[in-house]
């Protein structure tokens, strides 16, 4: 295993894309609990601060295929540094008015859409870098395994951070420290990016047949809708999995399921991409999909808190792999000028889906109970399978 990852990281340039990438993505970890007690520190209302960080989300997951496509057209080089100024002046001027209270909500709302609309698209980026610089598709496959195992990651160290700074000094200091790691990693990543393959234009009916957004997600139906199912499979369980600990015990109870899922999520991350796989990306990704609505569907017999734990473990297994495996047949299907557009599909994909289950899911647990409604968060995923018969 170990091998087959230092093939990536010698490959030429990953040396100096990985610490920039991680680096720019630390940010996206360290940023929603900061801003979210942040805010609430300063208007005393969690009710506000949910909004605003909703608020945020929102726009950047909106708009986020939109700056994926800037980068596509003009390049890394020329697209990622003005974002990284625009996102990173956003960020410190909401630390400047979160430092105390007094700002008006309004203008806390108008700021956190300002940094939404400018957030650089780091991950889609870097995932079209991988694949200029592992041509081969088992280097590649291996790449895009340790991007997401390393992304995953920075999502559970970026909160324990923040909650550091919070409790050492205030919320505040966690906006400003993102401010730095974006501006920082995104113009290291800038500068060290290699050349993307330019979009050719295209007229007439031939346009029509071969680019565009529709046309990229018609083609990657399956993937997307992998993306999606787990977003929704994953933010149900989380959701639920506070409410059986609660009930179990202490809704802090719940921080050994996460830690279980990530763990087991990293383990399969890099399963996946150390073994040789004879099956086509779609086929894998048929068969994680199921694999993963499988073992949610599994939750909703756990008796007791170790028993979800352990089944939190087992669906880890698929997360990475089947979002990784979205990723590869996403780029597989989009022609190499759109690489960063088409991974920022796969990214928002996963994040509506994520919100939508999470809105629905508190609604079904004022009318279910919540085995039932872990028995449903096995649903999405199952959803995706039927779209890839259909496709």
């Amino acid at each position: 295993m170990s091998a087959s990852y230092l093939a990536v990281l010698r490959a030429p340039g990953a040396a100096r894309l990985l610490p920039a990438a991680l680096l720019g993505r630390l940010s996206y970890g360290t940023l929603p609990l900061s801003l979210l007690l942040a805010t609430a520190a300063t208007t005393g209302s969690y009710a506000r601060a949910g909004w605003l960080t909703a608020l945020f989300s929102a726009v950047s997951v909106l708009l986020f295929p939109t700056r994926a496509g800037l980068v596509d057209r003009y390049g890394p080089r020329r697209a990622l540094p003005p974002m990284a100024a625009g996102y990173a002046a956003a960020l410190l001027a909401l630390a400047a008015a979160t430092w105390r209270p007094g700002v008006p909500y309004p203008a806390l709302l108008a700021l956190a859409a300002a940094a939404g609309v400018l957030a650089p698209p780091l991950g889609p980026v870097t995932r079209a870098q991988w694949s200029v610089l592992a041509a081969d598709p088992e280097l590649r496959r291996r790449a895009y395994s340790l991007d997401t195992v390393a992304e995953e990651l920075l999502y559970v160290t970026g909160p324990l951070l923040a909650g550091l700074l919070a409790a050492a000094a205030r919320p505040a200091v966690g906006v400003l420290l993102s401010a730095a790691l974006v501006l920082g990693g995104t113009l290291t990543l800038a500068a060290v990016a290699v050349p993307m393959p330019v979009p050719v234009p295209v007229r007439g009916a031939a346009a029509t047949a071969r680019s565009g957004t529709r046309h990229l997600l018609a083609r990657a139906r399956q993937p997307l809708s992998a993306a999606a199912g787990a977003g929704a499979g994953l933010a149900a369980f989380s959701l639920l999995a506070v409410v059986f600990a609660g009930r179990h015990g202490s809704a802090a109870d719940v921080a050994w399921v996460e830690a279980a899922l990530a763990a087991g999520s990293a383990t399969g991350g890099l399963a996946l991409g150390a073994v040789d796989w004879r099956a086509p990306a779609a086929t894998r990704l048929t068969v994680l999909t199921a694999a993963l609505a499988a073992a949610l569907a599994l939750a909703a017999l756990a008796p007791t808190l170790p028993a979800l734990t352990a089944v939190a473990a087992l669906a880890g297994l698929a997360v990475a792999p089947t979002l990784t495996t979205a990723y590869l047949l996403t780029d597989e299907l989009a022609a190499p000028a759109e690489r960063t557009r088409a991974g920022a599909w796969v990214n928002s994909s996963f994040n509506a889906g994520s919100s939508t289950a999470t809105a629905l899911t508190g609604t079904l647990l004022a009318h279910l109970p919540p085995s039932s409604c872990l028995l449903l968060a096995a649903t999405p995923p199952l959803a995706a399978l039927a779209l890839r018969r259909r496709a």
